[in-house]
């Protein structure tokens, strides 16, 4: 990046690490799908950290195993809507749905019951369902946000029990090996940073403790770096290779719920933290355990993320410098749009654009180059989305309202389109055409010059 960008970056991470007391603390944008930049403050061991320098990602492992959940349900061995019972069972949460578990619905407790899972050594699935009774369910499945540990300790024992390995096995070999992230692991493995606790009053440090969760780890055990973690953020922006459709990565960026403790600046999608920041809509997760904390965001708009990691229990604001990186680094050099260039088209598709009218209400009909329809009002207020072909004059929405509908382009007689119908909504060429089946139909006497109906006899 410019030499000016480069340094307004790094004095953002330098401050966040004086003013957070963070004993080492590193940080990087990803654009385009590559690590652009990177930089280091403070120490591990007696030399700064690097891009290779492992530190505990805590709670983003819950992002890795949602996706091997992804893959099995674009697989087809399990349904978003399948209740846990149906692959797990023997809880008495059996109710609860795939998806519920994801977005953080499903109601369980948010810590597993006995000691604190993150400071003590973790037990086997069959001693975490034991202590999971009727009381550790705290809410109404699907009534409210309630983030839940627990949740995806469920998770990974789903995982476990349709690939017939360990939740640990199937991510590395469905997520980490494919993406080419073999610096994360879920032990320290090579370099990497000791956990610490900073004195509140004193600028004294406290090693914190690091063991195997056990059936808690997959909520929070992997270690990872800044060069696994930039992969990682650009998989989450739509760079997803061969692991999965990005048309999945972007249902999972979708908000299936918001966090309404306050003003909506966040919501969680499917196991994707999701963040209005900086006039952004940004995704990715931040994760804590005792000793570390991390960050990874990317906005899938422009493509730029960037990720950050701390070797301390409390202090940094990770996910706003996390934030701030990726603004200052659009503000500071915006990326470029593709230049604009013909794009060939079914030429049949052109007699579908134009001008069309829900109503009165008018609308353009444009084709997108990659065959898609792009249906929006006029003047730039009320429903639009985007359309993709399901053959035959049908077409699937994509966004917004008419997102999962669908709009089917009925002909006249010549083959010509004469109306759409998308989700009962006719739309004509002109505003009710009469020769359409416009719903509760058009009154014959047609468009009058007064709102006064003409009177009878």
């Amino acid at each position: 990046m410019l030499p000016t960008t480069e340094l307004a970056l790094l004095r953002r991470v330098a401050t966040e690490q004086v003013s957070g007391r963070a004993p080492s603390l590193v940080a990087a944008v990803i654009r385009d799908g590559e690590l652009v930049w990177s930089a280091a403050r403070g120490e591990v061991g007696s030399a700064a950290p690097d891009n290779l320098t492992q530190y505990r990602i805590g709670s983003i492992t819950k992002s890795l195993v949602a996706a091997v959940v992804m893959r099995l349900r674009d697989e087809g061995r399990l349904r978003l809507g399948d209740p846990i019972g149906t692959h797990v069972p023997g809880t008495d949460f059996g109710d609860v749905t795939v998806a519920q578990l994801l977005a953080h619905t499903s109601g369980l407790t948010s810590e597993s019951p006995g000691a604190w899972w993150e400071r003590t050594p973790g037990g086997t699935w069959a001693e975490l369902n034991a202590s999971l009774g009727p009381d550790e369910v705290k809410h109404r499945a699907g009534r409210r946000f309630h983030y839940s540990n627990v949740g995806y300790g469920v998770l990974g024992e789903l995982v476990a029990r349709l690939r017939g390995t360990t939740w640990l096995d199937a991510v590395r070999r469905e997520i980490l090996q494919p993406l080419a992230m073999s610096h994360t692991t879920d032990r320290p493995a090579g370099r990497h940073a000791t956990g610490y606790a900073v004195h509140p009053f004193a600028d004294v440090v406290l090693p914190e403790p690091e063991h195997d969760a056990g059936a808690m780890a997959p909520a929070g055990q992997l270690w990872s770096c800044v060069e696994d973690l930039a992969r990682w953020t650009a998989f989450v922006g739509g760079d997803t290779g061969e692991v999965l459709h990005p048309d999945t990565v972007e249902e999972m960026r979708e908000a299936a719920v918001i966090d309404d403790s306050g003003a909506w600046t966040s919501g969680y999608g499917l196991g994707l933290q999701l963040v209005h920041a900086n006039g952004k809509r940004l995704a990715g997760h931040t994760g804590s355990m005792p000793g570390f904390l991390a960050c990874t965001m990317i906005d899938p708009a422009t493509r730029t993320g960037a990720v950050a990691f701390a070797n301390t229990t409390a202090g940094v604001g990770i996910l706003s410098l996390t934030n701030d990186l990726i603004a200052m680094a659009d503000d500071y050099e915006p990326p470029l749009p593709a230049e604009w260039r013909p794009s060939p088209i079914e030429p049949a598709l052109l007699d579908l654009t134009g001008l069309w009218h829900w109503g009165p209400s008018p609308y353009h009909l444009r084709v997108l180059p990659n065959g898609w329809l792009d249906l929006n009002p006029a003047t730039g207020t009320g429903r639009g989305s985007r359309f993709r072909p399901l053959g035959g004059d049908r077409w699937l929405g994509l966004d917004g309202y008419y997102a999962g509908e669908t709009l089917t382009v009925a002909r006249a007689a010549d083959g010509k389109p004469h109306h759409l119908d998308l989700a009962t909504f006719v739309f004509t060429r002109t505003p009710y055409d009469p020769s359409a089946p416009v719903p509760g139909g058009v009154d014959e006497r047609g468009w009058q010059p007064s709102a006064q109906a003409p009177s009878e006899g």
